[in-house]
């Protein structure tokens, strides 16, 4: 089964004071275009992340982010208590020795010094903590995987659908196909007789009308494009890597043998059945693009 390259998926994991949210969103790319946002703590597991992204989703427009949601408690920045005991006493000897008033205002004009609030303890990532956190992250592809299947089960049911449209136009070619040998045999003959010192043999005129007409044979064209259609939905069943790929190729050479047919389509109907089938098929190849 074909897996798109669209998905979604998020996970939520508590560790002790703190709630870790990861989320990560897909869409499709010729390759593997991965962006990340990390939060600070997690910032030297980077590429662990990538590695594991990488290997899990293979291919397309990658977003993942993981971000640290804290506890009131652990968000409270702590007042630097000793430095605001030092600021204090040192303004009072400075203010009696100056002889100056003493601010009505202590603890707002020393809560404005430098360094009075600041976080200056340095968080360490625990081993427990990453692997909790590494477990999020794989439940979080898990997801995306999930989503990504099935938008893959309606991406395969949807070319199932072109691929049938595409089988039905091509049988409904072959009545005109089989009567415009004739009328292309009675045209060139009434053109003949409408010259009247035209001198011509008819058993080479026969001839000549076998090579024209085998010109603008489309038997060949119509079995490669039943070859190619079944190898589509081989391949759409097949399990493995760069399906969408290999799909894109398979749509290529389908449009290869349409458009040749319509080449030698030399009758309106025929034509207008093949501009039907090019219009499947581009439906076909822009829905390629977003599998995986």
């Amino acid at each position: 089964m074909i897996l798109s390259m669209t998905g979604f998926g998020k996970s939520v994991v508590n560790y002790k004071n703190k709630k870790v949210h990861i989320e990560i969103k897909s869409l499709n790319s010729k390759s593997l275009d991965l962006s990340t946002r990390i939060a600070p703590l997690y910032r030297d597991k980077e590429i662990d992340i990538r590695q594991l992204l990488a290997q899990a989703l293979e291919r397309g427009k990658i977003d993942f982010s993981i971000w640290v949601e804290n506890d009131e408690e652990t968000n409270c920045v702590p007042v630097n208590a000793p430095l605001l005991e030092t600021y204090f006493r040192q303004l009072q000897t400075i203010v009696r020795q100056a002889g100056m008033p003493e601010p009505s205002d202590w603890l707002g004009t020393l809560m404005r010094l430098p360094d009075v609030m600041s976080k200056t303890e340095t968080e360490v990532l625990e081993d427990e903590e990453w692997a909790v956190v590494a477990e999020a992250i794989a439940e979080a592809v898990g997801q995306l995987t999930s989503f990504r299947r099935q938008e893959g089960a309606a991406l395969q049911k949807k070319f199932e659908e072109k691929l049938d449209n595409i089988e039905s136009l091509m049988r409904s070619i072959e009545p005109y196909e089989k009567s415009r040998i004739e009328k292309i045999r009675q045209r060139i003959v009434d053109n003949l007789r409408l010259i009247p010192e035209a001198d011509y043999n008819e058993n080479r005129l026969e001839q000549e009308l076998i090579y024209y007409i085998e010109k603008l044979d489309i038997s060949e064209e119509k079995q490669r494009l039943a070859n190619h259609l079944a190898y589509f939905r081989q391949t759409m069943n097949e399990d493995g890597h760069g399906v969408g790929k290999k799909l894109g190729f398979i749509a290529q050479e389908m449009g290869r043998e349409i458009n040749t047919t319509g080449s030698k389509s030399n009758q309106a109907e025929m034509q207008n059945i093949v501009v039907m089938m090019k219009d499947e098929l581009e439906q076909i190849k822009e829905q390629v693009l977003n599998t995986l």
